[in-house]
């Protein structure tokens, strides 16, 4: 029998391995200037409201600057004082076309009464890094400025150059940093492919990497305004004409109504993927919506499960409401906001389309909510862009590094069902993949809500993957 000294010194090292000292392939000092970078940039308020994204960009490109890059190998330019991005470029020999790295330092808002800790204090605790961004997307920043300094300080010359962006306003605001790149300096950022660890990543069940999922296409984003107006009048003297009886109707023909099922390439062969994966009733179900015609019964009993629902369909959810003016006065004016996140080959004219009819009330005008937050009675008729073809010389050494650092998983190309700065590389001719060295739990998605948090091990983990994957991806 082993001494209880013994277990408790093996106790000990598993501990220390789950945690932070056995989880990645990388030194120790990669892991502190990972730490580091990771610390400052969550420091960094860069909210809309009251953040500057500035600041980051400056910080990063001052870390960029003592690693050994030439200043005139970085710009820190934008529309505005608050808004200016991060551009930097690793000179490689030139033989191949660049590749494009981008991650927006912007981060959602967060109210320190809802949180445990300081939503911009950086926290480690029990196994996590926890604070505003730590998902979504600072610790993926932290990540591309560490490889670029690890890169720099090797003297690493690739047969691509890469350049990195690090960029504003992808969660609102009026300046986003790679639309605004893309059309006032395409000759920074140009490249023959993009890749945005805004998406994909190692996705676990219960802590066991599944799959290694690469966004290859996305939905498309799209706010609309819903709006009642009535002459009001004494809360004494009800009328039926209410205006927040109006938009609460319409939310409710909203919440009952399902739009068409839909596949395309990428989510047909995500699909198919998963159905080797799944066992029991959930892989026949995978299996019964890709056949012709698909099984309806399995289709109604997988669109119970949140994610594969928005996978199959677009999707529309109210999410601001507001009216009236005085307690004891008839409401003068009801709004309501509703957010859509529509799939490809559909634009944001044909959805709001879609919504006046559900609605079916001429009392209720449907607006498009552009975003700078102008509202605009006829939507843009631009629709998501198609997946791109899969490039071998992304997906090659993807699997590749996949296989060394998670022994079994599959690569799953798949549908982003959120939204990312993809939909502006993409339609300028950048073919965009969303993809990230992260691992997170299926269960523990806090990406935009309170104690936003990142697993230690996961971390160092990204930092170690897209190292590699980086120079693989260089020498392809």
């Amino acid at each position: 029998m082993k001494s209880i000294g013994f277990m408790a010194s093996v106790a000990l090292i598993l501990f220390m391995c789950v945690s932070r000292l056995c989880s990645a392939q990388i030194d120790d000092a990669t892991r502190q200037l990972s730490h580091d970078i990771f610390k400052q940039l969550i420091e960094i308020n860069t909210t809309d409201s009251v953040g500057n994204v500035t600041n980051a960009s400056e910080a990063m490109a001052q870390r960029l600057v003592d690693a050994g890059f030439r200043p005139t190998d970085i710009q820190i330019i934008g529309p505005n004082d608050r808004k200016k991005n991060l551009v930097a470029r690793l000179h490689g020999t030139g033989r191949k076309k660049p590749v494009l790295l981008i991650g927006h330092l912007d981060v959602v808002e967060a109210k320190r009464s809802d949180w445990t800790t300081d939503p911009f204090q950086f926290v480690e605790q029990d196994g996590y890094f926890y604070g505003r961004g730590t998902q979504d997307m600072k610790g993926a920043d932290a990540v591309l400025v560490t490889t670029m300094i690890r890169l720099k300080k090797e003297n690493y010359k690739p047969e691509r150059d890469i350049i990195l962006a690090l960029t504003a306003d992808e969660e609102g605001g009026k300046s986003n940093g790679v639309q605004w790149l893309v059309n006032n300096h395409r000759d920074l950022v140009d490249a023959e492919f993009v890749l945005n660890p805004d998406g994909g990543g190692i996705q676990l069940e219960d802590g066991k990497a599944v799959m290694m999922e690469m966004d290859a296409t996305e939905k498309l984003y799209s706010d609309y305004q819903l709006k009642a107006t009535n002459p009001g009048g004494h809360s004494s003297l009800p009328v039926p004409d209410n205006a927040i009886y109006h938009i609460a109707d319409a939310l409710l023909k909203l919440e009952r109504f399902h739009f068409p099922f839909e596949l395309n390439d990428v989510t047909r062969a995500y699909f198919g993927q998963m159905s080797k994966t799944e066992t029991g009733q959930k892989a026949a179900d995978m299996k019964g919506i890709l056949s012709a015609p698909p099984d309806e019964q399995a289709i109604a009993r997988l669109s119970e499960d949140p994610l594969n629902n928005s996978l199959m369909h677009t999707t529309c959810v109210a999410t601001r409401i507001d009216g009236g003016h005085a307690n004891n006065a008839l409401p003068q004016t009801a709004r309501a906001n509703v957010n859509c996140r529509i799939l490809p080959g559909h634009s944001i004219e044909e959805t709001r389309q879609t919504l006046i009819r559900i609605f079916d009330d001429p009392k209720v005008a449907v607006s498009s909510v552009g975003s700078d937050g102008e509202v605009q009675a006829e939507s843009s008729p631009r629709k998501s862009f198609p997946p791109p073809p899969l490039l071998p010389e992304v997906m090659n050494p993807l699997q590749r590094v996949t296989r060394e650092m998670w022994p079994g998983t599959p690569v799953v190309p798949s549908m982003a069902t959120g939204a990312s700065d993809g939909v502006y590389t993409s339609p300028a001719g950048m073919p965009t993949f969303g993809i990230s060295g992260l691992a997170l739990d299926v269960n523990d998605i806090r990406a935009h809500g309170k104690d936003e948090r990142l697993p230690v091990k996961s971390f160092d983990d990204g930092v170690a993957f897209y190292y590699k994957f980086l120079k693989a991806i260089a020498l392809e």
